[in-house]
Parts: C-alpha cells; sequence; structure tokens
C-alpha cells in the first residue's frame, strides 16, 4: 500500500510501531553484544539491522508522518554506528 490511499492511521501507527519494535530489538542485541561479544550475537544484530531497514522502508510507504519516520530512521542510523564502531573495535 501507498501514501495517500486513504489508508487509516491506525494502519500508519501499526508500521510506525513495527519498526520502532524492530530498532528496540537491535538495541537489545547491541546491549548484548557489548558484554557478550561473539559470532553468534554479530549475526543476531545483523538480522536485527536487516530487520529494522525493512520494517522502515514498509512503514515510509504508508506513513505520512515524517517527524515519526525520522525519528525511527534517526534511531536506525545511530544504532548501525554503533555497531560499526563496535565491530571495528573488536578488530
Amino acid at each position: 500500500m501507498k501514501k495517500g490511499n486513504n489508508i487509516s492511521s491506525l494502519q500508519d501507527q501499526n508500521q510506525l510501531a513495527q519498526a520502532q519494535q524492530s530498532i528496540l530489538h537491535l538495541q537489545r542485541a547491541m546491549n548484548q553484544a557489548q558484554s557478550h561479544m561473539n559470532e553468534e550475537i554479530i549475526d543476531q544484530i545483523k538480522h536485527s539491522i536487516d530487520r529494522a531497514e525493512r520494517s522502515l522502508a514498509q512503514a515510509e510507504n504508508v506513513t505520512d508522518d515524517q517527524n515519526a519516520l525520522n525519528l525511527v530512521r534517526q534511531e536506525l542510523v545511530q544504532q548501525q554506528q554503533a555497531f560499526q564502531d563496535l565491530t571495528q573495535q573488536d578488530t
């Protein structure tokens, strides 16, 4: 579904909530990695990043609330940068 197709506000909010949940999952994985870095956690973080990116892309397709989208997008970028920093420290 695309923006402007009379999609209900509830559906918009649900899509945003899914993107936010994906980011929270990513944050938990990042916190775990900071204390117990291993290959399994790195793979989990990569999967979480992919999932968060897909969720955000879906939300962008149906949500007109640019402020909410920007907040979620900003959090995702911060987590991606934190992951990059974490993996560079480990090498």
